[in-house]
């Protein structure tokens, strides 16, 4: 049934995204500093033994991190099978979205500050990939072979305390078939230097929750794992103070500990918030709790941490309720990349996306197939999303011949435990996510490492809930089925993952009524269906459609295209790079099932699409499970005069009525299992309407008018000014436009000239056109129906930044951004 209708040149390439300066990290305190700036690489496959230590580095390139070299164009190899930054014959091809891996070597030479003697130093690294190791003066620290999660290294026994430099030395190798999806190549996430006291708390060794909470009061648990490093040592107090988005001390506890014990311990402390603010995706209210440690009368140590207050209830017969208030998951399944600029994590790029993803109605983002970076993490909290915090895509069976599976055994539990203690005080993390579509699952062995992986999380967080993504893909393969085996799954797990399954969901619940189920992979087509089962039963909570923004990799898995009567599928090849399945595309703009999920979700009353409808002879239309029609929110159509076309229009109404140029064509009901409307009508340049009745009452319409030729570039900036910090990203849009502004949604071919004057540099560029293989770091870029984009970067003076885009015959547009 329906629910009620709501109203409602090469050296110059190559330097150019590496001299982006680090942006600004969060969560650095007094005693960590950014490491980012200032490191020298090479892409090479330079010796693996000790000798590399000693390399001339004079003419390797000088580069800020996050750096990922798989974004940077290699054209300079002049090899005819590189463009630009693609390699057509990379290891993952199509997976991976031919990209250029390899072997590259990042040095780092840095001085021993004076405040820095006698502490311990550790370098923080948020995410290298991949198989990296890490040299500090020759003395080797170590190898992680997983490219997601977060790890350190000690430097203190290695360092140089005679005035000499300290050099840092990190190989990263990205080579062989090791991803199903980009996954870009070097330290591609921020790096931090952290110095401490002997008497020091722990890296990531505060975890904070809130077991008591109501609109009066909310109790705060905090257990603070401390080290003392002092053999002799006296005994310290532990200050914590608890602050809201003010400033203002709402609670505060102070912990004497006497004793002088050498080694860990920890501290638990409990505070009381009177009248709290809570923290919910619509209410993204945050707390810091500092905490301060004072040996004698000197403090020696001090961490804040941003958290919320909040409650997750999760059963069967209620649902999801965040603070005693139903929640329903509507979900969007994201990689980590961010569209030009590649791998690379940067405040702004995270932030974009997530406030792009809630501008377009989700709540709730799955992180597929790994751990996130610590910075998307802060924005969801920030700006309000639920997150499903996910740890592997695969464990002991392989999926690709060099990925993760070859590393599980040795390092699964090292890598749980950094994903979970990182991240379990961040408020917008509400499930963890042991596995995606394992291989192995329903096997004897595949429950023995689902019990093992469950148990671990819950001793290392509790208070959440456990899932795991299953799907049925792999069981014609084996000798057991669904039905047999997946409930000995599921009894392990707090909620049951179901990748594009609802039509089991109701047959499972009247076997399992207890079990929670939850829609963590959906095609975007079955949106409607999917939705229609979360919003009629408690026991499914959410939502994900795989995926919410079109990614590098797993390229054309969205594909539509015409293809011979014997063929059942077509599978693309290049120069596809993208998987062309999002709801928004490779730069963040709305795609056409966006606008159906907006009818969907009832963010909108109704949509209209439209769809030529010519096919060659002896073809056929196709369109994949993760793909969607090839139609636009268009009627311009130059060259199709008389063709018929396809109109769609979407709406939870009775009836659509559709009107072209003032004349009705046709009206249609619409059944109570669909919200779709087809027309079929050649196509006359003009205006059409679509008009929707309940109950014979006009309660909803929208209109389509053909636009004009096109006659200009129009800039959009997302904000009018940045800071002069030299670090900075701000995104300006490319429309091509007619006389009266309308963007010009048939325009693909126009190739746009960009220059950039005073206090900025080029970040990017990119388009949604899934097979443009042309640079994203060149001053020129297509466009793709219509629109591009440009992502700058602030220099470190104030002034102005100017930006040009020309193009023949459209003359040329500028944008002023002042840096301030």
């Amino acid at each position: 049934m329906k629910t009620k209708l709501k109203k409602g040149s090469v050296v110059f390439i190559f330097i150019m995204l590496s001299n982006i300066v680090l942006m600004a990290q969060s969560n650095l305190d007094a005693r960590t500093r950014s490491f980012d700036s200032d490191w020298r690489f090479k892409l090479d496959t330079i010796s693996t033994g000790p000798e590399q230590l000693n390399y001339d580095v004079s003419d390797w390139r000088i580069v800020d991190l996050p750096h990922d070299w798989s974004v940077e164009d290699v054209s300079i190899q002049k090899e005819d099978s590189i463009v630009g930054p693609f390699f057509r014959n990379s290891s993952g091809t199509i997976f991976d979205g031919f990209t250029y891996g390899g072997i590259g070597w990042y040095r780092k030479s840095f001085d021993l500050r004076s405040e820095d003697v006698g502490k311990k130093l550790f370098i923080q690294f948020d995410g290298v990939y991949m198989n990296s190791k890490v040299w500090i003066n020759g003395h080797y620290l170590g190898v992680h072979p997983y490219g997601y999660t977060p790890f350190n290294y000690e430097l203190t026994p290695y360092l140089n305390t005679d005035g000499t430099k300290n050099v840092i030395t990190v190989r990263v190798e990205n080579t062989g078939k090791n991803s199903r999806w980009y996954a870009g190549s070097g330290i591609y996430r921020h790096v931090k230097l952290t110095a401490v006291d002997p008497l020091h708390i722990d890296i990531w060794g505060v975890n904070i929750t809130t077991p008591e909470v109501n609109e009066s009061l909310a109790n705060v648990h905090l257990t603070t794992t401390i080290t003392n490093g002092y053999v002799n040592a006296a005994g310290f107090v532990l200050h914590t103070e608890i602050l809201d988005a003010k400033g203002k001390v709402v609670g505060k506890s102070k912990s004497k500990v006497n004793t002088s014990t050498y080694g860990k311990m920890e501290i638990r402390q409990e505070i009381t918030i009177k009248s709290p603010l809570l923290w919910s995706a619509e209410t993204p209210n945050l707390y810091t709790a500092k905490l301060n440690i004072i040996r004698k009368t000197e403090e020696v140590d001090n961490v804040s941490i941003p958290f919320g207050v909040r409650k997750i209830k999760i059963d069967a017969q209620n649902g999801l309720l965040v603070n005693g208030k139903s929640v329903l998951l509507k979900g969007g399944c994201i990689h980590h990349d961010n569209g030009p600029l590649g791998a690379i994590s940067i405040k702004q790029a995270e932030e974009r996306k997530v406030r792009l993803l809630k501008e377009n109605g989700f709540n709730a983002i799955r992180i597929s197939h790994n751990p996130p970076s610590e910075i998307l993490l802060e924005v969801c909290d920030r700006l309000g999303m639920y997150v499903v915090d996910e740890a592997f895509d695969a464990w002991e069976k392989t999926k690709f011949i060099d990925d993760y599976h070859l590393y599980f055994k040795d390092c699964w539990e090292r890598d749980l435990t950094s994903m979970i203690l990182r991240d379990r005080n961040h408020p917008s993390v509400i499930l963890w996510s042991i596995g995606n579509e394992i291989r192995e699952r329903a096997s004897e062995r595949g429950l023995e490492i689902t019990d093992m992986l469950a148990k671990k999380v819950k001793k290392l967080d509790s208070t959440r809930f456990v899932t795991e993504a299953v799907c049925d893909f792999w069981d014609a393969r084996r000798t057991y089925n669904w039905e047999e085996h997946t409930p000995a799954i599921f009894d392990l797990l707090d909620i049951g993952g179901y990748n594009y399954m609802f039509k089991k969901y109701e047959s499972d619940h009247k076997k399992y009524p207890n079990r929670i189920m939850l829609g963590t992979e959906s095609y975007p087509a079955k949106s409607y269906e999917n939705w229609t089962a979360v919003e009629e039963n408690p026991y499914i909570i959410g939502d994900f459609v795989w995926t919410a923004m079109d990614y590098r990799g797993e390229a054309g898995i969205g594909v539509t295209s015409f293809i011979s009567g014997k063929q059942k599928k077509i599978f693309v090849k290049w120069p596809w790079f993208n998987a062309f399945c999002g709801d928004l595309d490779f730069i963040g703009n709305k795609k056409p099932q966006s606008y159906y999920r907006d009818v969907v979700w009832d963010n909108s009353p109704m949509e209209m699409m439209v769809q030529k409808l010519s096919i060659p002879e002896g073809m056929k239309y196709y369109v994949s499970d993760w793909g969607w029609p090839d139609e636009q929110r268009s009627w311009s159509w130059p060259g199709s005069e008389g063709d018929t076309l396809l109109v769609r229009v979407y709406s939870k109404v009775e009836n659509v009525k559709l009107e072209l140029n003032g004349k009705v064509i046709d009206a249609q009901e619409i059944p109570d299992s669909s919200i779709t409307a087809g027309f079929q009508l050649p196509y006359v340049p003009g205006t059409l309407v679509a008009k929707g009745y309940i109950n014979g009452k006009e309660v909803a319409s929208t209109t389509i008018k053909t636009v004009g030729k096109p006659v200009a570039i129009r800039l959009k900036a997302d904000k009018s000014n940045v800071k002069a910090n030299g670090n900075e990203l701000f995104y300006v849009a490319v429309e091509i436009v007619d006389e009266e502004g309308n963007v010009v949604p048939y325009v693909n071919d126009i190739e746009v000239n960009y220059s950039i004057k005073g206090e900025g540099v080029l970040a990017g560029v990119g388009n949604g056109n899934p097979t443009d293989i042309s640079s994203f770091q060149q001053l020129k870029k297509k466009v793709y129906q219509g629109k591009g984009l440009v992502i700058l970067r602030s220099n470190s003076k104030k002034g102005r930044m100017i930006l040009e885009a020309s193009a023949e015959e459209l003359g040329s547009d500028s944008i002023t951004i002042q840096v301030q």
